[in-house]
């Protein structure tokens, strides 16, 4: 089964290709593009897609690799062992599975999402090399090998905050998301906003494509900004003629606050439109 979206979520081809490919090669698909892109959206949607489970690896500063295998809970067992719990003969019982162990041993071909593995150490992907190719890994307390049954579809997203190794990257189908056009921006705003006044997505996508190109910006606003802000237009009945520059000039937009995220990025906004109104 070929995936090609779903009415939730707007695939280009050039992404529906890279998903297909990256399942043909049972490879993970590496996906980057800018944060707001749909990057980790595009797992879940491909889940529901295949109707089949979604397990989700949410990776933090901290994150090890050896969390994504098990943990030995030895605290636990030196408790339990203290109040002589007979369940402490049995190490199996303070195994703790990670989320790899549980999509290499679900009933069911899941998608395994590795969601932002660049905010980890550099050495975590590294670490992963073996367990991502080789699909199993070797618990030592239990002298176990757990091996996947069938191999997980993986994706693995990433906001460029840091390179990955070379080691890692080959082992991976590699697609950058390109952030929409207009006209897919438009469609993207069709799914979540049926009803939508289209007056108002004309005049509102013209400002937020116009803010995206101020030069300086720190953080450009993106497609879940652009959502909010359209949710809230809708819900304070803003009028799309109040987001229409007659004059031509710069103008700050309403609600400005759910495109723009820091003050630097507000101030130069502001003082780019005072500079064009003079």
């Amino acid at each position: 089964m070929a995936f090609t979206g779903t009415q939730d979520y707007i695939a280009t081809k050039e992404l529906q290709l890279a998903v297909n490919a990256a399942i043909t090669l049972e490879k993970p698909l590496l996906v980057k593009g800018e944060p707001g892109t749909g990057k980790t959206m595009l797992a879940e949607q491909l889940a529901a897609s295949l109707g089949t489970d979604l397990i989700q690896w949410h990776i933090k500063s901290t994150t090890k690799a050896q969390q994504g295998l098990y943990e030995y809970d030895a605290v636990s067992r030196l408790r339990d062992s203290q109040l002589g719990d007979e369940k402490v003969h049995d190490i199996k019982n303070y195994i703790v599975q990670g989320k790899l162990w549980q999509a290499f041993t679900a009933d069911k071909r899941p998608v395994l999402l590795i969601d932002e593995i660049d905010k980890a150490d550099i050495e975590f992907p590294n670490d992963l090399l073996l367990e991502l190719d080789k699909m199993e890994f070797f618990v030592y307390e239990t002298q176990e090998l757990v091996k996947a049954t069938q191999r997980p579809i993986v994706i693995i997203t990433s906001n460029n905050e840091k390179e990955l190794p070379d080691a890692f990257l080959r082992r991976c189908f590699f697609h950058y998301i390109q952030f929409p056009s207009a006209d897919e921006m438009r469609s993207i705003i069709n799914v979540h906003y049926p009803d939508i006044k289209q007056r108002l997505v004309d005049e509102a996508l013209k400002a937020f494509f116009d803010l995206r190109e101020v030069p300086g910006l720190k953080k450009k606003p993106s497609t879940s900004e652009l959502l909010d802000w359209l949710k809230l237009l809708v819900a304070e009945d803003i009028p799309a003629e109040t987001l229409h520059n007659k004059d031509g000039k710069t103008s700050i937009p309403p609600l400005y606050g759910a495109l723009l995220k820091n003050e630097q990025d507000i101030h130069l906004f502001e003082k780019l439109v005072f500079m064009a109104r003079r």
